[in-house]
């Protein structure tokens, strides 16, 4: 990703970290010194998902999507190219090599190279872990079950995270009966895997180690591109959903258009990707109801450190559901101790909850939380990086109350079906502080 030093890198992705966005692992040493637990021997550590919660066994499939009407952003000239997979019921289960990997192997690489945000962003010692060994529990390319059509989920990730950084939670949802979308959004994407070979790393570490750079400014392009590539997802699950009509898109797993029941859209993200989902809700009347794990909805000034600039979601408000994440992250918690989520809280007129996960961190509602602590013990990373990355709460506790809640608030709100767990607090889940 193109840092000249790593004390530039250390200074701009803590800049960006005022949008709850890339945190500050690049300024971590690597840790595990070529050695671990591997004796010295080169082989790389490993890691697997918790099995999804849900009853269904799960299909997956990625499609490669081009908006003619739009130029990229980041590279002017070309039209915006996205991948995007779908996550979805299937009576055809997986095991042992029918389980589509967790990475394609040219993006596992960057992502775990010198310039991939496994070091950046989580201080993973580069070289380590071969992240395309890792299995999801979906079959790629399988039919989906019928019974449809079933409620959507998009997912979008935090600012450098690739799509497959929540494949735990978009599994679980998946498990349930749910179609979930997730987004690559390219050339901010540590890196794209595009069908043929190409791979579309970051431009962003470079850029914003340009002197004089607006980090603000660039945050703000950050978001507004995500916010398109939302819309623009949306308007193509539109089109698939009238190909069902026709018998289909050639080349899309068998049931999988007629599955879509896009009157029932819901979205989550984590960081960036929370701030994107309940931006592009306020935007698009399509979406239902939004969550946002641990996403700051301010913008900082150029410096990227000084300044509170609120977005039009957090100054409007919201007339639909949304649930707040937070986590023991210094620069987290309660609604209430961030200017944007407390705004975006007196304006809105919906139904709104703010939960937080006590003895968490930023990671911890992503893969880095089950991921991680696997990785440590290998000597990956250190525990003190550890604790930085998703903090002291025990991995299953933080993986299962992140699954129940997200679970229990679309549920509620895209199938009329309420546990009743978001009503206050809860003593299934003493570790979550409740708010109203």
């Amino acid at each position: 990703m193109g840092i000249p030093g790593r004390a530039v890198a250390a200074v701009v992705l803590a800049a960006a970290a005022a949008v709850g966005t890339i945190g500050t692992a690049g300024a971590a040493t690597p840790t595990g010194g070529g050695t671990g637990t591997d004796g010295g021997t080169g082989r790389q550590a490993r890691a697997w998902l918790p099995e999804p919660s849900g009853p269904y066994p799960i299909g997956t499939t990625a499609l490669h999507l081009t908006d003619a009407g739009r130029e990229d952003p980041w590279h002017p000239g070309q039209r915006r190219e996205l991948m995007i997979s779908l996550w979805y019921p299937t009576s055809h289960p997986a095991a042992g090599d029918d389980r589509a990997p967790y990475m394609e192997p040219a993006a596992g690489r960057h992502f775990d190279g010198p310039d991939g945000v496994g070091l950046l962003n989580y201080g993973t010692e580069p070289g380590r872990t071969d992240w395309s060994a890792i299995r999801t529990h979906a079959r790629r390319d399988a039919p989906a079950l019928a019974g449809g059509p079933r409620p959507v989920v998009l997912y979008s990730p935090g600012l450098g995270d690739p799509r497959t950084w929540g494949t735990a939670l978009v599994e679980d949802l998946a498990s349930r009966g749910y179609v979930v979308v997730t987004v690559d959004h390219t050339y901010e994407a540590s890196e794209v895997a595009f069908p043929g070979g190409d791979l579309a790393p970051s431009v962003l570490p470079g850029m914003l180690g340009q002197p004089g750079l607006d980090i603000g400014a660039v945050l703000r392009k950050a978001m507004d591109t995500r916010v398109a590539d939302t819309r623009f997802v949306l308007d193509q699950l539109d089109r698939l959903d009238r190909l069902a009509v026709l018998g289909g898109r050639p080349g899309l797993p068998a049931g999988l258009a007629g599955a879509l029941d896009l009157g029932r859209i819901g979205m989550v993200g984590q960081s960036a990707g929370g701030f994107t989902a309940l931006q592009t809700m306020h935007d698009d009347p399509r979406i239902t109801a939004g969550v946002n794990m641990d996403g700051q909805l301010h913008f900082p000034g150029p410096d990227g450190h000084t300044g509170v600039f609120l977005p039009s979601v957090a100054e409007d408000g919201l007339d639909r559901p949304f649930l707040l994440m937070g986590t023991g992250s210094d620069d987290s918690g309660s609604y209430r101790d961030q200017p944007g989520w407390n705004a975006l809280w007196q304006h809105s007129t919906g139904w709104r909850a703010d939960v937080t996960l006590t003895g968490s961190r930023h990671g911890s509602y992503t893969d880095g939380q089950p991921l991680l602590p696997q990785l440590a013990r290998q000597g990956v990373l250190s525990a003190d990086q550890l604790r930085r990355d998703v903090g002291d709460i025990r991995p299953g506790r933080a993986e299962l109350a992140t699954r129940s809640y997200v679970a229990s608030f679309f549920d509620r709100w895209l199938r009329g079906q309420d546990d009743h767990l978001l009503d206050g607090p809860s003593a299934r889940f003493p570790e979550m502080a409740y708010e109203r």
